[in-house]
């Protein structure tokens, strides 16, 4: 049904919502925004697409290209060194390739994040132990080589939150208030990753998260 109101003129409206109880304060054009706030997202966008690698700016850091080994069965084709993740920096830049690299994305946003919820402010940084090395399985003589030595694995010994604490793998596994989120965030990378690791695992892994996204027949490994 078609109001009195309905039939005025444009400024005729703007009076009448200006004088009704009944009626929202409203405007004909929205605000326009700042010339220089719009250049700040635009420069910030520009950054994020030149940092970009594996073509994802959500993954920020340098293209590398490939890194030689030293044993026979080390290197990385295509490697990238990885400073930030899906707005969470790492404590030190890490060298992977661009499935781990992405995998590390995919358990940012569905496992840690969710696992770590408001807590603190939320994750700020991740605590990088370990990433390419060209090594044996937990440096055994004689072990195969370590998906750390192709570039498809990275340690994890905590994760530092927006207020200043750390939640250690170390200190934190068994500790009340900190062992439920911890081992959220480790079942959280089963499948993600085609193996995770924590401190009940072996007494190699009792300080920190091994992830890494080796693929078996029988599906991912986790303990």
């Amino acid at each position: 049904m078609i109001k009195d109101r309905d039939l005025l003129p444009v400024q005729g409206q703007m009076a009448f919502a200006a004088s009704s109880s009944q009626a929202i304060a409203a405007s004909l054009k929205p605000f326009r925004r700042p010339d220089s706030v719009v250049l700040k997202a635009m420069a910030q966008r520009q950054k994020r697409i030149k940092g970009a690698v594996c073509g994802d700016p959500d993954l920020q850091g340098e293209a590398i290209g490939t890194v030689p080994g030293r044993i026979f069965g080390c290197g990385i084709k295509s490697a990238v060194r990885v400073k930030s993740i899906a707005g969470i920096d790492l404590s030190q830049k890490a060298v992977m390739d661009c499935t781990t690299a992405q995998a590390f994305k995919s358990w940012i946003r569905n496992g840690l994040k969710p696992a770590i919820g408001d807590a603190g402010g939320g994750v700020a940084e991740i605590q990088i132990a370990a990433h390419y090395a060209c090594r044996t399985r937990n440096n055994q003589r004689g072990a195969k080589i370590s998906e750390h030595g192709k570039g498809r694995a990275i340690d994890i010994t905590g994760v530092r939150l927006h207020d200043g604490r750390n939640i250690s793998v170390l200190e934190g596994w068994r500790r009340k208030g900190t062992a439920a989120i911890l081992k959220r965030i480790h079942r959280s990378a089963c499948g993600i990753f085609g193996t995770v690791l924590g401190p009940d695992a072996n007494r190699f892994h009792r300080d920190h998260f091994h992830f890494d996204t080796a693929r078996y027949r029988s599906g991912s490994y986790c303990r």
